[in-house]
Parts: C-alpha cells; structure tokens; sequence
C-alpha cells in the first residue's frame, strides 16, 4: 500500500492590480444600467409581488392575506375566462403576424420595382400610436359612417347597417383584425433581415437540385429565419397578452365580455373596485404565464431552430 499522498492543488493566483484596476473599471461602466435596470424593471416587479399578498387602499390600510388573492383568481370562473380569451387573442394576433410579415418579407426581399417605396409604406402601420390605430378601426366599423358597411353596401352584400362592434363574434374579429394589421411591421422587418443575411448559393444550390419558389422557401429561407422567427414569437406573445390600448378603446372588453382580455379585468378590479391587492395578484399571475410560455417554448424548440 502506497503512502504517497494526493498531490496539491496548485496556489490560487493572486489577481494583479492591472486586472483589478480594470474589473473595477467595467464594474463602473455597467453601474449605471444596472442600476437603471433595477428602478425601472427590478422594483416595479418586487412591489407588484409585495402589493400582491396585501389588502390595501395603498395609502393606509395594510391588511395582510398571503396568497388568498391568488387563490382567488384562479379559482375565479371570469378570471379564467378572460386568460382564455387574452391566450386565443395572443395566438391569433402572433399567427396573423408570424403569415403577413413573413409573407411581405418574401415579396420584398424579391428584385421589385419601387421596393424602398414599398417597404416605407408597409412599415406605417408600426409607427402610428396603438390610439390612432383604434380609433381608425373603430371608425371603420363604425355602423353609420364606417367604411366597411359602405363598401359592403356598394357591392350588394348587405342591405341595411350592420353594427359589428356589437357583435360579440365581429368584435372580437375586429379587434385581433386591429392588432395584426399593427404589428405585422416589426415581424416583417425582422423577417426581410434574416432573408438578407442567407447566402445566395444556397438557393442556388437548392435549384440545382430541382427545387422551385416554394421548395427554396420551405428548405432554405424558413430554416434561415427559424432563429429570428423563434425570439419573435416569444417577444410577440408577451406583449399581446398583456395588451391593453386597443381593446379598450375599440369594445372596452364588450359586448357581453367577448374581448375582456385579462389587461381589462385588472384595469377595472384596480382601477373601478379600488381592489389593488387582488389586482397584483391578477398581474403576477399573468408574468408568472409568460415567463412559463417563454420557458416552456425554449424547451420545446431546439437551439438551432429558435
């Protein structure tokens, strides 16, 4: 039996004070973001989660409930109705996005006459305020003066009014119409960019080996644009299901609650019950689903793909 004891591991390696110097000085450098970062993103959060486990009137009344608020809402039928209805409208609106941005980033990314015309023109949509965006479409379906029961009129496919934000199944097509024609912009830019970066001897590759328009798009451009389209989707869903302007301004949840996104419930148990904790804890609740969805489809889509 041998007595040879285990060798030592090496002496740490005393830093230098150049290496310090400098640690110190990227230190210094990403303070003040990090510091931005925890006012703006950090505290919100922590005092939303606080405000959660509280009976308060945020002034002076202090009552102490844990999770009953939490309890609560999920077990509230309105509460799950209104995340069914905010997750369908998620799904549409990113669906809508995901086929006409990527859709006008194919035609665009083609040798098109007046394509610089085109793409400022197609990108509109994305620089007008969410309240411009309702307010047209509102017109628009507007039964007395709205275009679209004009148009419909001069055509013979109706012969009187038809008011189709009082339609719970129109209105919410309405709406989800509203939001894709707003965000369709940002998917198509991010499209027409990832198109860009794939090199030309892949489709050049592809047509030698037979493959039309659609083939060259389905085995080249789509496996080019599965990273970009994949941070889209996740960046898109949060957003949407936690919209808020143009429902509100468009049906304001109705009729008969037929677009009460979850954005609206918490708006109104806040802001017309006064019921702050239950509030929070109606937005925790919704962070804690898109935190979860973004996890869940990270998970689900490989790497390479997303």
């Amino acid at each position: 039996m041998s007595d040879a004891s285990p060798p030592l591991p090496p002496p740490a390696r005393k830093r230098s004070p150049a290496a310090a110097a400098r640690s110190r000085t990227g230190f210094a450098f990403v303070s003040p973001a990090m510091l931005v970062m925890a006012l703006l993103v950090v505290y919100p959060l922590a005092y939303g989660i606080y405000i959660s486990l509280f009976r308060t009137n945020l002034l002076n009344r202090w009552d102490f409930v844990g999770l009953t608020f939490f309890v609560q809402s999920l077990s509230d039928p309105g509460f799950l109705r209104s995340l069914f209805i905010t997750a369908l409208y998620a799904i549409l609106v990113v669906g809508g996005h995901l086929i006409v941005g990527v859709a006008l980033a194919v035609v665009l990314a083609t040798q098109i006459r007046m394509r610089l015309l085109f793409r400022a023109i197609l990108i509109l949509p994305w620089l007008f305020p969410e309240v411009v965006v309702a307010l047209i479409f509102r017109w628009i379906f507007d039964p007395i003066f709205g275009l679209l029961n004009h148009l419909l009129r001069s055509v013979g496919l109706i012969s009187t009014q038809v008011a189709w934000l009082d339609d719970p199944t129109w209105a919410f097509v309405a709406v989800v119409g509203a939001a894709i024609w707003k965000g369709y912009p940002l998917v198509m830019l991010l499209a027409l960019a990832g198109l860009q970066s794939i090199p030309r001897d892949r489709y050049e590759a592809a047509a030698l080996d037979g493959a039309g328009r659609f083939g060259q798009f389905r085995y080249v451009s789509l496996p080019g644009l599965a990273p970009i389209l994949g941070v889209a989707v996740i960046l898109e869903f949060v957003w949407w299901f936690k919209h808020f302007t143009i429902v509100w301004l468009m049906t304001k949840g109705g009729p008969v609650d037929a677009t009460n996104v979850v954005s609206i419930d918490i708006y109104r148990t806040a802001f017309q019950s006064f019921d702050f904790g239950r509030a929070s804890a109606m937005a925790v609740i919704v962070l804690f689903i898109c935190i979860a969805f973004a996890i869940a489809y990270r998970r689900m889509v490989p790497d390479e793909q997303a």
